[in-house]
């Protein structure tokens, strides 16, 4: 919603200053790009997707430094941004795409003071969905549409969710908690997740971004994703000193299967990559934030590059389909990470991933059934289980 650091410039669906009542609300500058790369995959895809959408920050007017970097929204432009929501859904759905729900912002701490943001404490965030956003989209008809609160690393998530669950009121509007992946290359912060959990069980619990970022992408070189000295994904440059030891250089495609399965045994129902489709230098970006994605392509030469990642994440995505129950697992090995789910058709997808540089071989038990299958070194597998149910 808006432009961020992929977008081709800085640009607001409220152009007009002071516009209010949003009159002259507009998405046009999505019509040549977005929407119609929406269009072609709703197209492609047999069984849809669900769509959430996520502002960096309100157009620079509605904010106390005037400016497109940081700073708040003024209390007098709640309600106009409250309404920016509902005239979003409406503008989108008038195009035949269908809003699942929203992020109330985008990496609310901001990113250094880059690119497109906007801060947000858990207590002004909170009230904005509570007293604005949450009884907007509901008057408007929109009370369908799920909203997820903080929206940045996982490793600060105690603090807002004691705000955001603090009571009835307080919860009322939100639907879940939204997590980013950067606060470390290799921990997935298990307590953080479970404590999240546990605060508002019956609410979502989404990693909403993660990528290999501040890093061009490796063309056709897919030794390089299974490197451990590959990249330390910026971490190490930005990190403070104390958290350093956070960011250790780690092979992408560990990386993200440790993630994935971590995730998913610690509560999280859904793992989102960003951004999944970029071009041989990480981009197009306007702020030339370079980022590495599953799919690369050479627009110049009409060639496309599915990397280990993405074959990483087929491993989740194309068999543990969407409205799946993650089912505990009992492992002994603890040089392994497994995870498993029960499908909505009954079969169960038992993911197993071999970290290390030595084969390994398992017995794979499930009630009277005993397989015993042998993982190579760096290397990850699935396993199909039909069941009766």
């Amino acid at each position: 919603m808006n432009s961020c650091d992929f977008s081709l410039s800085q640009y607001s669906y409220s152009p007009v200053v002071d516009d209010m009542e949003l009159e002259h609300f507009t998405i046009q500058e999505d019509r040549d790009d977005l929407i119609p790369m929406i269009k072609d995959a709703m197209a492609a895809s047999d069984d849809g997707f669900k769509i959430f959408a996520s502002p960096w920050t309100a157009a620079p007017w509605m904010k106390d430094n005037n400016a497109w970097v940081g700073g708040k929204l003024l209390p007098k432009y709640y309600d106009t941004w409250a309404l920016f929501f509902s005239k979003y859904v409406d503008a989108y759905e008038a195009e035949g795409i269908p809003i699942w729900g929203f992020t109330v912002e985008n990496e609310p701490h901001g990113n250094g003071d880059n690119w497109e943001s906007m801060h947000y404490t858990p207590q002004e965030m909170t009230d904005f969905v509570q007293h604005h956003l949450g009884p907007k989209l509901e008057k408007d008809g929109h009370g369908d549409k799920i909203i997820l609160g903080y929206d940045q690393n996982r490793a600060g998530i105690k603090e807002w969710v004691d705000v955001m669950y603090k009571d009835e009121a307080t919860s009322k509007y939100y639907d879940g908690t939204a997590i980013h992946w950067y606060e470390s290359t290799y921990d997935y912060f298990a307590e953080d997740l479970q404590y999240a959990h546990f605060k508002a069980p019956d609410k979502y619990l989404i990693e909403t971004e993660g990528c290999v970022d501040s890093q061009v992408p490796e063309w056709r070189n897919d030794k390089w994703y299974w490197s451990k000295e590959s990249t330390d994904w910026g971490g190490w440059d930005w990190a403070r000193e104390e958290d350093k030891h956070l960011h250790p250089k780690y092979a992408p495609v560990n990386r993200y299967a440790r993630d994935i399965i971590g995730c998913m045994n610690n509560w999280v129902d859904g793992w989102v990559d960003w951004n999944m489709v970029l071009d041989r230098q990480g981009g197009p970006n306007w702020f030339k934030n370079w980022c590495v994605a599953p799919v690369i392509v050479d627009p110049d030469n009409d060639e496309v590059y599915f990397t280990p990642l993405y074959y990483t994440m087929a491993h989740f995505s194309k068999y543990i389909r969407p409205g799946a129950e993650v089912i505990d697992v009992q492992n002994s090995d603890k040089d392994l990470m497994v995870t498993a789910a029960k499908n909505p058709d009954g079969t169960i997808a038992f993911v197993i991933f071999n970290e290390g540089m030595k084969d390994k071989n398992y017995e794979l038990r499930f009630r009277e059934s005993v397989v015993n299958i042998n993982l190579g070194p760096q290397s990850l597998q699935t396993v199909i289980i039909p069941t009766k149910n």
